[in-house]
């Protein structure tokens, strides 16, 4: 992933603009959070490497000391045959292998339930890392405004330049007040003072955007508008999917518990008295065979927690179709924006055309004393707002139309 990351970040440089699906990427593959798919994957792999050893021999080891009140005697004498009496203090050391033939399969269950849910906990990583996504077009969206309205105040400027050099030659002429040309000038330092404020919010969203990536933000590519899919693709449906699928083998898990289960062990052991219990000194012994063992009690329990899985089932139902009903709302509102603006963009360009023309007279009028700077100014700023308003609207179109597709998970 790191050459991944060095080769994305040259590829960068050499082009020189970074896009919005670039930026998703890094931020994901840079977020904190995402190291947590590689220690989900490393509990994964131990969990079953343990469970896996379940089919290997078990060994133990076992010493005990006792002392006891009373010992078996024989209670018969036998006319020259000496029958030792046990002592009181007794000890054994053993050591025993124990070796599953038969569990029901259990193990085998158990390491499927586990990779299941492995299966869970990185569906919902992923889920979590998804709502990156809303934060970088936020911020990356917010960045092509700030360029836009630059842009704008730049044409602006250029305009009350030219009103300023217009006015100028009048005063020079002696058909103008110098009021007129300190209006103009005062609204150029206005002018000017909002391009400050307009660059330190287009700074302080690089910097956030660049945190988020880990590369530095300079130019930004304008994304292309979107064909709309209402389908929902989210992440969080493959990980309610994933949930069942745990329960499901967490059911088949209590069948597998009433099962009968067969081993066989092997027993050693040095102790008094040894298997012949009436020698009474230090024998080592041996013995082995298999064991069969069932529990009827595992179904004393079996139908409450199969029901109790039913009821885990039917919450994780819920869960997805309440989000699934969240997600649509959302989507309908988004979809409602991604109109609004399409419509206010029609009329944009008319209005800016008109606006374009008042200002362009309204330059010939200063020049020949028949406006005042006041008029002048008004129709310049009622051009800038108009075209402030299309830059607006478009990257709010655009904005909601990525926006829609975040949602839905189809970006």
């Amino acid at each position: 992933m790191k050459y991944y990351v060095l080769l994305l970040l040259f590829s960068l440089s050499a082009r020189g603009q970074l896009t919005l699906p670039e930026c998703h990427r890094l931020a994901e593959q840079h977020y904190p959070l995402t190291k947590r798919y590689d220690l989900i994957s490393k509990s994964a792999a131990y969990t079953i490497d343990n469970l896996k050893k379940g089919y290997l021999p078990q060994f133990s080891l076992n010493a005990q000391a006792t002392y006891q009140s009373a010992v078996t005697q024989i209670p018969i004498s036998i006319p020259g045959v000496n029958i030792p009496a046990l002592n009181k203090d007794q000890y054994k050391a053993t050591a025993q292998l124990d070796q599953v033939i038969y569990d029901g399969g259990e193990i085998a269950k158990q390491q499927e339930l586990q990779k299941s849910n492995e299966v869970v906990s990185r569906q919902q990583l992923q889920a979590d890392l998804y709502a990156l996504k809303d934060r970088i077009n936020q911020l990356y969206f917010g960045i092509l405004l700030a360029d836009e309205q630059l842009k704008q105040n730049d044409l602006m400027l250029a305009d009350l330049q030219l009103g300023l050099k217009k006015t100028q030659a009048a005063l020079d002429n002696g058909t103008a007040f110098r009021s007129n040309a300190d209006l103009i000038n005062a609204e150029i330092l206005a002018t000017q003072q909002h391009n400050i404020e307009i660059a330190s919010s287009r700074e302080a969203y690089a910097n956030m955007l660049s945190l988020f990536i880990g590369a530095p933000v300079t130019s930004l590519e304008k994304p292309a508008s979107l064909s709309l899919n209402d389908s929902i693709h989210r992440p969080e449906l493959l990980s309610f999917d994933a949930q069942q699928r745990s329960l499901l083998l967490q059911d088949q898990l209590l069948t597998v518990g009433t099962r009968p289960k067969v081993g066989f062990y092997i027993q050693g052991g040095y102790g008094r008295p040894g298997l012949n219990m009436l020698d009474n000194s230090f024998r080592a012994y041996y013995l082995g065979g298999i064991r069969f063992s069932w529990s009827p009690s595992a179904f004393y329990t079996l139908k409450k927690k199969r029901a109790q899985i039913v009821v885990n089932q039917q919450e994780i139902a819920v869960q997805k179709e309440t989000f699934l009903f969240n997600t649509a709302m959302t989507v309908q509102q988004e979809s409602a924006a991604v109109n609004k603006y399409q419509q206010l963009m029609t009329s944009d360009d008319a209005i800016i055309k008109l606006r374009s023309q008042v200002k362009t007279a309204a330059i010939a009028q200063l020049e020949n004393g028949v406006i005042t700077g006041n008029d002048f100014l008004k129709e310049v700023n009622d051009e800038n707002l108009a075209r402030q308003n299309k830059s607006l609207h478009e990257m709010q179109w655009l904005l909601s139309q990525y926006n829609q597709q975040t949602t839905t998970g189809n970006l």
